[in-house]
């Protein structure tokens, strides 16, 4: 099934989004991004990584297609991650799972080269999406979910600010077949201000 284009999807929500800081640009998934995802992936073997479900190189525009179907069913927004140091594109991460009528959703989907990680791009990348969910689309919650053996994903969400909701247990089948139990975060609105004055702190601190 041919993906609709951009203009044609703008009034699935959340409406079209981008945006640009100093570490980070954040941009609608595309067919384009793939040569930039396909060496990244290739270059580290991102696709042996046990936790995170990132594509082998050949499947990957498979993968922007697969993510862009779910745009245009409404559950999903795809974005490429643009590393500001090189202009190149260095991961990719979503608004999922989500709810137009609460509002909420969560972020995840979520993957970056090993050389964009501890470089302020994953908190930038988070404090813009979460800017945009709480500011733009007035999001009541947003939640982030990963393997509850991922130790070093929740720890990443609990610096972001996020709280604790709990463990979805027997939540998934992953490729290889293991059953997955699933940590889920969340941060409420009424949290948003506390947690976006710390995010902008921890840009704007001195890095080791």
């Amino acid at each position: 099934m041919p993906i609709p284009a951009i203009g044609a999807m703008m009034k699935i929500w959340p409406n079209e989004f981008e945006a640009h800081g100093t570490h980070v640009g954040i941009v609608p998934l595309c067919p384009a991004h793939a040569p930039d995802l396909e060496a990244v992936i290739a270059k580290s073997n991102l696709h042996k990584l046990l936790f995170v479900a990132i594509p082998e190189p050949t499947k990957i525009m498979q993968e922007i297609k697969r993510r862009n179907r779910l745009r245009v069913e409404g559950s999903m927004q795809p974005f490429a991650v643009i590393d500001k140091r090189t202009d190149r594109v260095v991961g990719m991460t979503t608004y999922m799972n989500i709810d137009a009528t609460t509002p909420r959703l969560e972020i995840g989907s979520t993957w970056y080269c090993p050389s964009a990680q501890k470089t302020g791009l994953n908190t930038e990348c988070k404090l813009l999406l979460l800017r945009n969910a709480f500011e733009n689309l007035n999001c009541r919650a947003v939640e982030f979910r990963t393997h509850v053996m991922n130790h070093k994903s929740r720890h990443a969400i609990e610096r972001l600010g996020a709280k604790f909701d709990g463990i979805l247990r027997s939540h998934m089948v992953l490729p290889n077949g293991a059953i997955r139990d699933t940590a889920v975060y969340s941060i409420i609105a009424a949290e948003w201000p506390n947690v976006e004055k710390n995010l902008t702190w921890q840009l704007e601190k001195p890095r080791p």
